[in-house]
């Protein structure tokens, strides 16, 4: 019998550091891209931006809208544009029920990082629902009570 595969390491490139801050996280699959080569050597530096990207559903599939990959330094005039929409590859199950999702109950789908895993280029996302002002006010003070609980619990020992 031959031996399994070993397991690649992943390798974060970028996270979506306000995405947990701004909506509540239902539920998160994994995809891959579909990058041109500079694109890829950017990411490799680690020059990407989350902040405002999305997946949009359009005509079957979901892209990757405003993600922001800086153009490439030692790129030629066959660099990529910054914030193009990029194709996300998933499997058509996954597609059909994230659709459903956001149509039916008004929620939305964000990215949550990428990474590398080996040579490819991954990227994580959520369906998730906007918070309101209150809910993230609320997720603030409940942080701050676990923090002042933990660290009083460190002085009694």
């Amino acid at each position: 019998m031959s031996d399994p595969a070993p397991e690649r390491p992943k390798k974060s490139i970028t996270t979506n550091r306000k995405a947990r801050h701004q909506y509540e996280i239902l539920e998160t699959i994994e995809g891959g891209l579909v990058l041109t080569g500079t694109e890829v050597k950017s990411l490799r530096a680690g020059r990407a931006n989350l902040a405002d990207a999305y997946a949009d559903y359009r005509s079957g599939e979901f892209y990757l809208v405003h993600a922001h990959i800086s153009p490439y330094d030692q790129g030629n005039r066959a660099n990529h544009e910054p914030t193009r929409p990029r194709k996300i590859l998933l499997h058509k199950r996954q597609i059909e029920r994230f659709r459903v999702k956001i149509e039916q109950k008004g929620l939305t789908v964000v990215p949550l990082g990428l990474y590398f895993l080996g040579p490819y280029v991954k990227v994580t996302l959520a369906l998730a629902r906007g918070k309101r002002v209150v809910d993230r006010r609320q997720d603030i003070a409940k942080r701050d009570a676990d923090r002042e609980i933990r660290r009083k619990f460190r002085r009694d020992q």
